[in-house]
């Protein structure tokens, strides 16, 4: 696919997704969403990719958020359409496994789609923050919902309503974000994770990932049920046999998804 607004390329199980519009901050228009979308589906039907990683071109901003003046013309319908709530969805709920890499501002919107990735690292300069109320709106992509569910209701509430804009580590200290590095380490760190994860049997990641997003939001009980269920899926599974004989014979396994 010809993309204009992001760099999209290969690097060995990595699918990268660069948001390239450093000359407004990265900022989220609409044909940037649908680019993105575009871009998530491309690397969730490639076979060889097994993390999508997400971040911004340029030493400035990871996502500035929505494009203001396409903002403006905004009306209520509007809200009511997937936008870049849809696409958060689509992030969270990959079945691949997701990776921001915060390598600035990641403010508004930019901060939503963060907080849809399974795992956020972020450079020492970036910034976080919620800042919508500023404008007599809230955030409206899941923030609402996904930063109080990361970090604490708490705290939550305190970002949002203030509009605060935290450093990377105070993220770090709130749990926002997994790992702070310098911005030279940044890739070096997304590389040693993903090597980490790629080690894993890909059903139990796949299933890991469903039960803790399903299991978050339900009762206990009704979460140890989707756990055991997923067990049980692997216990019978190839790559679980394939596992513990590698295990017990000290060699690397050989998993073949199934």
């Amino acid at each position: 696919m010809n993309f204009e607004n992001i760099l999209v390329y290969k690097d060995g199980a990595i699918g990268v997704i660069k948001i390239n519009r450093p000359e407004v901050r990265n900022a989220l228009d609409a044909r940037t969403l649908l680019e993105i979308e575009q871009a998530l589906d491309q690397w969730e039907r490639h076979e060889e990719v097994k993390v999508i990683v997400l971040t911004g071109e340029g030493d400035k901003s990871f996502a500035a958020g929505a494009d203001i003046k396409q903002l403006r013309e905004k009306t209520a319908v509007d809200a009511l359409f997937p936008g870049l709530s849809g696409l958060c969805r689509k992030i969270e709920n990959a079945s691949k496994v997701t990776v921001a890499a915060i390598n600035g501002y990641a403010l508004g919107g930019g901060c939503e789609v963060a907080l849809a990735c399974d795992i956020r690292v972020a450079t020492e300069e970036a910034k976080f923050g919620l800042p919508e109320l500023n404008l007599s709106i809230i955030p409206g992509a899941g923030g609402t919902q996904r930063l109080a569910r990361i970090i604490g209701k708490g705290r939550a509430m305190d970002m949002i309503l203030t509009g605060e804009i935290i450093s990377a580590k105070k993220a770090e200290e709130f749990g926002l974000v997994s790992k702070v590095v310098s911005r030279e380490e940044l890739w070096e760190t997304v590389l040693e994770k993903t090597s980490k994860i790629l080690a894993k049997g890909p059903l139990a990641i796949r299933l890991a990932k469903q039960v803790v997003h399903r299991g978050f939001d339900a009762d206990m009980d009704t979460a140890l049920i989707l756990e055991k269920l997923a067990q049980s899926i692997l216990f019978s599974s190839e790559d679980k046999q394939e596992g513990i004989t590698a295990f017990l014979e000290k060699r690397s396994p050989r998993y073949q998804g199934r």
